[in-house]
């Protein structure tokens, strides 16, 4: 069994209030559940408005499938309207 967590840093560069960071997040995390069957959350920076750090966690038996699926998740998330990647880090165990 291997597990993989995949961490954005994230710089929303339109959002002016916590709401309008929500209005980018929730369907950017939304969308990486539906599409990939993947465990998601919002892991830093909830309490300032143009930055946020958001992780991906997969679980499956082959390394392939798993690098499959976070690159993946990296497609989705740097094609994620508002939202400009500053740093991703991925740990295997």
């Amino acid at each position: 069994m291997l597990l993989a967590l995949t961490t954005w840093d994230l710089h929303l560069p339109g959002c002016h209030s916590l709401k309008e960071k929500r209005g980018v997040l929730k369907p950017l995390t939304a969308g990486l559940r539906r599409g990939l069957n993947v465990s998601v959350a919002e892991t830093g920076h909830q309490d300032l408005w143009q930055r946020a750090e958001i992780a991906c966690a997969v679980v499956g038996t082959a390394r392939s499938v798993v690098d499959e699926v976070l690159r993946a998740a990296d497609r989705v998330v740097e094609e994620a309207d508002g939202v400009r990647i500053v740093d991703t880090v991925t740990v295997y165990r």
